[in-house]
């Protein structure tokens, strides 16, 4: 039997919004050194953590390489906001946060908003170069 492909998160939201409207916490950052090996151990964890919680749908991230400014965001997708609620409580999250402020971020900002629609464009035609 072949084996069935992983869901992207973009597979994982329009299912979601077939369904109902859901969630979206959109968290960009300033970095005081992109260089600190810490943060990307400790932003990997908290992925993992995040996939573990109730109502985790799925994550997006990216680094702005064209500004000198260490910009990245990162967009989590949640099913309802007491799920956004129990993620910020978290103790490990809470733990993160306190060092994100103190060791790793120049500047931060984080929204949160209701998605109503959700649109995906799968090209199967679509090869990356190796």
């Amino acid at each position: 039997m072949p084996k069935a492909k992983a869901k992207t998160a973009d597979h994982k939201m329009n299912e979601q919004s077939e369904n109902s409207h859901y969630y979206a916490v959109i968290f960009t950052r300033r970095a005081k050194n992109s260089d600190d090996a810490r943060y990307g151990t400790l932003s990997r964890r908290m992925i993992e953590l995040a996939e573990t919680m109730p109502g985790f749908i799925a994550v997006n991230s990216a680094n702005d390489a064209m500004r000198d400014d260490n910009f990245a965001i990162v967009v989590s997708y949640w099913k309802s906001l007491k799920d956004i609620e129990n993620w910020k409580k978290n103790s490990e999250h809470l733990m993160a946060q306190k060092l994100g402020r103190s060791d790793f971020y120049r500047d931060f900002s984080l929204q949160v908003t209701r998605v109503e629609k959700s649109y995906h464009m799968n090209n199967p035609d679509y090869h990356p170069r190796p």
